[in-house]
C-alpha cells in the first residue's frame, strides 16, 4: 500500500490533491498498451474503467492487492491533536469522495445493494501515536466512508463489494429463472380431450413453425389425438359399409323389378 506520513505540514486540501493524483496514477495505462485499448481510453471519458487492472501502469509497480480497486493509501497523522485529525479526515471524505467512494453496479438486476469498488482508491487513516501504542495490527485504522476503527485487513476488505455482488446476482438470476418457469408453466396448453397438460415434447410439436401439420390437432395431447384418429377411421368404415350398394342373394337371378337382394359385404 501507499503510505503518507503527515506531520501537519500540509493542509487538508493538499491531501485531497494528493489523493486525486494517486487516483489518476491508478488509471494510467501501462506503456505499450494495445492500440485498440489505447484508442478506447482516449475516445471515452471513463473508458479506462473497462480496462483490467493488469493492463494498467500501477500493476507494473505493485503486485495485486487481492481486493477490488486501486492500490490502497494510508494517511498516518503525527504530532497533532485529535480535533485537527478529525477535521482533516472530514475534508478528505467530503472533497475526495470521487476518488475513494465505491460506485453502484451497472446491472439490470433489481435489489442489488453491493457496491463496485473496482475504480476506487481504498483510503485508511490512523495516527502515529496509535500505531506506537497498539501496533499496526490492532484496531487503529479507520477507512473513509466508515465510522469504526478496524484492523488493517478488515478495513481494506469489502464485505459489501464483489463477493456480495456475485451472491446477489446469483440469487437474482435464480429468482428470475423461477419466475420465467412459472410464467411458462401458466401458458402450457391443456388437452381438450383428457384435461392433462401438454408435455414439453407435445407443446413443441404443436408450436414449432412448419411442423404443426405433423402434430395434428394443436388442442389435444398425443394419446387423445391418436384416439380421435382411430374413432374417425372407425366411423368412416361404418359409413362406407352402410353406403355400400346391394347385391343379389346367392342362387337368385337378378330381376329388374323384383327379387331377393343382400347388401354387399
Amino acid at each position: 500500500m501507499l503510505l503518507e506520513i503527515d506531520r501537519r505540514t500540509e493542509d487538508a486540501d493538499e491531501l485531497v490533491h494528493k489523493l486525486h493524483r494517486y487516483w489518476q496514477w491508478g488509471r494510467l495505462l501501462a506503456p505499450g498498451a494495445d492500440k485498440y485499448i489505447a484508442d478506447l481510453v482516449r475516445s471515452r471519458p471513463d473508458g479506462i474503467a473497462s480496462i483490467d487492472h493488469e493492463k494498467r501502469l500501477w500493476r507494473r509497480v505493485y503486485p495485486a492487492t487481492g481486493r477490488e480497486g486501486l492500490a490502497p493509501v494510508a494517511f498516518v497523522f503525527a504530532d497533532t491533536t485529535d480535533t485537527k485529525v478529525d477535521n482533516t479526515v472530514k475534508v478528505l471524505e467530503e472533497a475526495g469522495r470521487r476518488y475513494w467512494a465505491p460506485r453502484r453496479y451497472e446491472t439490470y438486476h433489481r435489489g442489488i445493494t453491493a457496491k463496485d469498488y473496482s475504480q476506487a482508491v481504498p483510503v485508511v487513516v490512523t495516527t502515529l501515536e496509535q500505531l506506537m501504542e497498539h501496533g499496526a495490527d490492532a484496531e487503529v485504522w479507520r477507512r473513509l466512508g466508515r465510522t469504526d476503527e478496524q484492523t488493517l485487513t478488515d478495513a481494506l476488505d469489502n464485505p459489501d463489494g464483489d463477493v456480495l455482488y456475485r451472491r446477489q446476482v446469483a440469487r437474482a438470476d435464480a429468482e428470475e429463472e423461477r419466475r420465467r418457469a412459472a410464467e411458462r408453466e401458466a401458458r402450457r396448453p391443456v388437452c381438450t380431450g383428457c384435461g392433462e397438460k401438454f408435455t414439453d415434447q407435445r407443446w413443441a410439436e404443436t408450436t414449432t413453425p412448419g411442423y404443426g401439420w405433423e402434430a395434428g390437432s394443436p388442442t389435444m395431447c398425443r394419446n387423445c389425438y391418436a384416439d380421435y384418429l382411430a374413432d374417425r377411421e372407425a366411423a368412416e368404415a361404418v359409413r362406407v359399409q352402410v353406403a355400400a350398394p346391394l347385391e343379389p342373394e346367392d342362387g337368385q337371378e337378378p330381376d329388374r323389378g323384383r327379387g331377393w337382394f343382400r347388401r354387399r359385404t
